[in-house]
């Protein structure tokens, strides 16, 4: 049993060794859900869309290929498939209301709906939450620059090599912030103000800077630049 148990824990460290780094978008995953919008009322619809990172190729905008709603159950039908897309509506009020008794809410509160996303056959799931019965939208990254520069309308970032590249986005300790790359290295992903990407001699030169701006209220925003780096390359320590 010792033994067994010892393997078990040596592979289990192998794995962790193994595993990508957070702000890494050089391999393929769910990167973030996006429901937009992230709240509806009675009349209006929100379409789900993910941002899914791919190894060795760009970042893909893309619907799911299947989704399930996890709970409430009683809320099922509210999920459709509709020309490719899936999107969510509201029921009627007592259809809500039915739903809040089910998870415990307080009459006229919102109802979360936790959807399941799938990609690739199965292989990459995640969940997300749209609200229903209250107007809630996505937060804006108008913010955000790069070197001081606005990254609002930039289609391509160049880079110098050579110095620590800053990273800046307005937000408040209630938001959630990952700035991802397959440029060089980031340090502080998940900070707002402080985080910056150092390029060395051993990184990829060429890829995409992301930003994934989730806040308190269920809502997500993302955009993806491609951006290379010119120059030479800090030394690697």
């Amino acid at each position: 049993m010792r033994v067994l148990l010892a393997v078990s824990i040596a592979l289990f460290a192998g794995c962790i060794d193994d595993l990508p780094l957070e702000w890494d978008l050089d391999y393929t995953r769910i990167v973030a859900v996006r429901a937009e919008p992230p709240g509806i009322v009675s009349g209006e619809v929100s379409t789900i869309t993910s941002l899914i990172a791919n190894e060795g190729a760009p970042a893909q905008e893309l619907p799911p290929e299947g989704a399930v709603v996890v709970a409430p159950m009683s809320l099922a039908s509210s999920l459709v498939a509709t020309n490719g897309q899936w999107t969510v509506t509201v029921p009627d009020e007592a259809a809500l209301q039915a739903a809040r008794t089910e998870l415990g809410l307080m009459p006229g509160a919102p109802v979360p709906l936790s959807v399941g996303v799938s990609y690739q056959a199965g292989s990459l799931l995640a969940v997300k939450t749209v609200y229903l019965g209250e107007t809630r939208t996505n937060p804006s990254i108008d913010s955000a620059t790069i070197n001081g520069e606005p990254l609002r309308d930039k289609t391509e970032l160049v880079i110098d090599a050579a110095v620590e590249t800053p990273l800046f986005v307005e937000a408040v300790l209630e938001d959630d912030i990952n700035w991802l790359t397959s440029v060089g290295t980031m340090s502080d992903y998940d900070l707002p103000t402080s985080a910056y990407i150092k390029v060395d001699d051993d990184d990829r030169l060429e890829g995409e800077l992301a930003l994934v701006f989730r806040d308190a209220r269920g809502g997500v925003t993302w955009r993806v630049w491609p951006m290379r780096a010119e120059g030479t390359p800090m030394p690697a320590l």
